[in-house]
């Protein structure tokens, strides 16, 4: 299978059919949005554990459960704002609360959801799903990570939130990585700041890496592609050899990656600490790079923070 240079739902897609096939327990249930989800060709090969349950998310996510409970593997997919807060009830009580085994796919997470705009754009489905109890949560960078974490998500015993970006990724790893589910990937080990990213925020951190290390600064990067569990020991490590820290996630800095690490490392490991993220706002109509620019998700946005809290080093806190 190509992992690179192709759109994550075609990977996606692929890697369903894939396990399928040996894997009779494996079953799709979809919000009528095959189209967008790119699953047309696991309907074709297994009719019989495809369904469309319409513009119903709350009821998709209820049959998800029930079906769960005979064994099956559901996954079930709609856009991240229909994933998650309209049918938070039925994700936290049918699904958590009951222990069933569902696979929760939330496409076009943050600024990437472009041209649908507001309504189709969250900035909180992590925040949603962070909040809920045994909920395990994953951001996939690319396909060679999507590829590799996609065996363990499926033999992980219980719920999982998959935010998944349905179009082409700037590639970050090469073919044969791997990555543990649970476990963050450190890519660079910083002496000055360490930067903590996860999603398409991940090859911004590498753009203000290089453009940090041209002024003599060496930054850290990890890639939190597991944000729930969180990964503590990786973090409380890399962060102790810088002594400052930025986190950069498209999603609002409120409760969602940036969170998690403020209250890691005010508990373990205190440092100043600058979060690069959406600033409590609603999305709008917009191509990404002009998103990107418009709430401050831009590899500058993360040097700018970066140099904010080098200047904070050893200075006493209030």
């Amino acid at each position: 299978m190509e992992l690179t240079g192709r759109w994550l739902r075609e990977i996606f897609s692929e890697l369903l059919i894939e396990h399928a096939k040996a894997d009779d327990r494996i079953c799709y249930i979809e919000a009528d949005l095959m189209l967008a989800s790119g699953t047309g060709g696991f309907k074709a090969q297994f009719p019989e554990r495809t369904l469309n349950v319409g513009v119903a998310e709350a009821n998709m996510i209820g049959v998800a459960a029930g079906i769960s409970t005979l064994g099956m593997i559901p996954f079930t997919h709609s856009f991240t704002p229909f994933a998650t807060r309209r049918c938070c009830d039925q994700v936290t009580l049918s699904v958590s609360y009951a222990k069933n085994n569902v696979k929760m796919i939330g496409s076009d997470p943050g600024i990437t959801a472009m041209l649908n705009g507001g309504t189709h754009m969250s900035m909180e489905d992590v925040a949603i799903m962070r909040n809920i109890p045994e909920m395990c949560i994953v951001e996939p960078i690319d396909g060679v990570q999507l590829a590799s974490l996609f065996p363990q998500i499926l033999s992980h015993d219980g719920p999982v939130y998959i935010r998944l970006l349905r179009r082409e990724a700037n590639p970050v790893y090469k073919e044969g990585e791997t990555f543990k589910l649970g476990e963050a990937k450190v890519i660079f080990s910083g002496n000055d700041v360490t930067i903590v990213a996860s999603g398409i925020m991940v090859s911004e951190a590498i753009l203000a890496k290089n453009i940090l290390q041209l002024e003599g600064i060496d930054a850290g990067i990890i890639d939190f592609h597991t944000i729930k569990p969180f990964d503590n020991k990786s973090l409380i490590q890399e962060v102790s050899k810088s002594g400052a820290v930025v986190t950069a996630e498209n999603h609002s800095i409120i409760n969602g990656l940036g969170s998690a690490v403020s209250e890691c490392l005010s508990e373990n490991c205190p440092v100043p600490l600058r979060r690069v993220g959406v600033k409590d706002h609603f999305g709008e109509v917009g191509m990404q790079d002009f998103l990107a620019e418009k709430y401050g998700l831009t590899a500058q946005d993360i040097v700018n923070a970066c140099k904010e809290v080098l200047q904070m080093k050893g200075v006493k806190s209030c």
